[in-house]
């Protein structure tokens, strides 16, 4: 097992969650010095709290998904995808150069929300109208924060305002100013970004962007099964599928790489972007990594497009988990040369793919 692959979830292969919806929950496509994906290697999607990335932070980057929007979040709202091989457990982890992991502050996503970027995927609003917490429903109602004050709801992506519009005013001013505060949360402190996402919840839980923000959160927080279940149901709700990263990833995390894998199946995967796309080629190629099918995990990244002449959206990231694998499938000359076009395709320097492409020539 290479050392991206015991990174647990921060490289190249990790999403970059999205929190939320676009927002940053997630993280970018990798940490700087680090492999592609949040998580930790080259086989996890990007973040995201993670991930556009993103609840992520708009990939990380969209805080907490659409729904932190502008408001924080690291990076993109994707998903980090953990690393071709890395460990199934934890969130995506920013790398040094050599595969030693150390947790991702922040980066695509957002998220929650696909890109730390874009805080809203725009999705129609199908949500019902909610009145507000329910007795019912606020169980653990001493143990939410209050509202914060002093907040700029503007920092909301516009698609999350819209779909707030569903409440009454002074439950939209409060679930506004839960999201968000998850959403600057997100990067710095995951788990308090999670307790405002949950309080959003308790007061809007049939609000898609609402439900996208606590499934990045709890991505971010490494809680993989709260943040499978609040993905889905975002998805129920809003009928898209560009989490579809972060949900194999967290699959993945709870040690379900069958489960994972079988998510580029799904037919909505088609209507990814090009970048949300090669997200999940990396998540999955993870889960057959994780499943010791290293031919398998190649040629899933190749869907992903290896023509260094035309580098779309995330190709930086899918070429260096495509050289994590041919690493460790015993092809160091290969690897090196992908590791380079890696590096080449990142200008801003958020993987080490220099460093390795170095220490294998």
């Amino acid at each position: 097992m290479s050392d991206n692959d015991r990174r647990g979830r921060g490289s190249a292969s990790s999403p970059r969650g999205r929190s939320g919806s676009n927002s940053s929950a997630g993280g970018s496509g990798g940490s700087r010095r680090g492999g592609p994906d949040r998580r930790g290697s080259a086989g996890s999607p990007r973040g995201s709290a993670g991930s556009g990335r993103s609840a992520g932070s708009g990939t990380g980057g969209r805080t907490g998904g659409r729904a932190g929007g502008r408001a924080g979040g690291s990076g993109e709202g994707r998903a980090a995808p953990r690393q071709s091989g890395e460990a199934r457990g934890g969130p995506r982890r920013s790398s040094d150069g050599r595969g030693n992991s150390r947790q991702s502050s922040g980066s695509r996503q957002p998220g929650p929300g696909r890109r730390a970027d874009s805080a809203g995927v725009s999705a129609s609003p199908r949500s019902a109208p909610d009145r507000g917490p329910r007795r019912g429903d606020d169980r653990a109602k001493a143990d939410l924060p209050p509202v914060p004050e002093d907040v700029d709801v503007t920092l909301l992506d516009r698609a999350v305002r819209a779909e707030l519009r569903s409440l009454s005013k002074p439950n939209a001013a409060a679930v506004g100013a839960y999201l968000v505060a998850a959403g600057l949360a997100l990067d710095s402190d995951p788990k308090r970004a999670l307790s405002f996402a949950r309080a959003a919840r308790a007061r809007a839980a049939r609000v898609s962007a609402v439900r996208e923000a606590v499934g990045v959160a709890a991505y971010r927080a490494q809680e993989w099964s709260e943040a499978l279940t609040e993905l889905r149901t975002a998805r129920r709700i809003s009928g898209s599928p560009h989490n579809l990263a972060l949900i194999a990833d967290c699959e993945r995390a709870l040690g379900r790489s069958a489960q994972a894998a079988r998510v580029l199946s799904d037919p909505e995967v088609r209507r990814l972007d090009p970048e949300s796309r090669r997200e999940l080629f990396i998540v999955v190629a993870g889960a057959r990594r994780d499943a010791g099918q290293l031919d398998a995990a190649l040629a899933v990244l190749a869907r992903g497009g290896l023509d260094t002449e035309r580098p779309g959206p995330g190709s930086a990231r899918l070429w260096y988990a495509y050289a994590d694998a041919l690493e460790a499938a015993g092809r160091p000359e290969e690897a090196a040369r992908w590791f380079a076009a890696s590096a080449g395709a990142d200008p801003e320097g958020e993987l080490d793919g220099a460093e390795r492409a170095a220490a294998l020539l």
